[in-house]
């Protein structure tokens, strides 16, 4: 997030549109940011009129007159300067609605980390406090408990460990998302890959159906598609109820990926809300673990990678979550 707040604050330090004037009031350089400002090509304006009066004042608000016609606001601060025997004026441009726009993507970054933070709070306080009374429970010698106690306590500790880093990691993904670091378009042959992703959650992987051809690849980015897989997964174990499929059909160049649940579907009227960020059911229960995160990473993630992700209802009962990729050929 840090990153991301970065780059909005080097937004609103963009360079300003400078010109050089000479005592005739004709245009000698200016930068690339003033070129746009005119809307025209740096070459064109040099040797050109500057148009306003070459009187040094505080800064002024004026409406600059672009190419085809059309304006825009900027303030304009012009200062005078004598380098050897020249007259030289430096005009000063700043756009107005440029700059807000600036400032308002400065300030949704940082009302975007307060949230974030605010949720990475939340989230761990309670993993924390769990892992603390184990652990001090574990230790006190005072506490009688058999081998098999401690065996279960030692149990939930990982447990909850497991979870919060699962939680750090879509904070991180989160992270990587608004840095809008760019996706790398691999072939990736889906079979072997989704029992690979399947191999990984262990006991759980080995319960899930899939159903994929073989023969059947997508153009994506290979970290990303993990995610979106995985956070699909996470998501039909937390909330859904088996048994759990995976099904992979290919048409019209599209490769349609969807993981289905035999759980209770998901209310209508939170559909329209189910891929916003940091969104959870009404009903959330406190003991199922998540920030709301995992489907706004599989949406924003689809979308990187050319393609979409959706919720519709199982037809047998329960929910299908969808990821539609481009199909590659193998």
């Amino acid at each position: 997030m840090a990153s991301a707040t970065a780059s909005a604050a080097a937004a609103v330090a963009d360079p300003d549109g400078i010109i050089a004037i000479d005592d005739r009031g004709l245009i000698l350089c200016c930068n690339t940011t003033a070129a746009e400002l005119f809307a025209r090509p740096a070459q064109q304006l040099i040797g050109q009129p500057f148009g306003f009066p070459l009187v040094p004042a505080p800064p002024a608000r004026i409406e600059l007159l672009r190419a085809g016609g059309a304006s825009v606001t900027v303030d304009m601060l012009l200062t005078a300067t004598t380098p050897g025997d020249m007259g030289l004026y430096i005009a000063t441009l700043r756009d107005i609605a440029r700059r807000r726009e600036a400032e308002s993507e400065f300030r949704d970054a940082m009302e975007r980390q307060q949230v974030v933070v605010g949720v990475a709070a939340h989230e761990l306080h309670g993993p924390l406090f769990k892992v603390r009374t184990l652990v001090n429970t574990l230790r006190d010698p005072g506490s009688v408990l058999t081998g098999e106690q401690r065996d279960e306590m030692i149990d939930r500790i990982g447990d909850t460990v497991l979870g919060l880093q699962a939680l750090l990691d879509k904070l991180m993904l989160g992270a990587r998302i608004d840095v809008s670091a760019g996706s790398f378009a691999h072939v990736v042959p889906l079979r072997a890959f989704l029992l690979e992703r399947l191999r990984e959650l262990g006991e759980r992987g080995e319960r899930v159906r899939l159903v994929c051809p073989d023969g059947l690849a997508v153009l994506a980015d290979r970290d990303e598609l993990a995610a979106m897989v995985d956070n699909y997964l996470d998501n039909a174990f937390a909330h859904g109820l088996p048994p759990v499929e995976v099904c992979v059909t290919e048409q019209n160049g599209w490769i349609d990926l969807r993981v289905c649940d035999r759980g209770p579907s998901v209310p209508e009227a939170f559909v329209p809300q189910l891929f916003q960020r940091f969104s959870r059911p009404p009903h959330h229960h406190p003991d199922v673990g998540g920030a709301g995160l995992g489907l706004w990473i599989v949406a924003a993630f689809a979308e990187a990678n050319s393609g979409r992700a959706w919720y519709e209802p199982n037809p047998g009962g329960g929910s299908c979550f969808c990821l539609r990729l481009t199909r590659a050929a193998i």
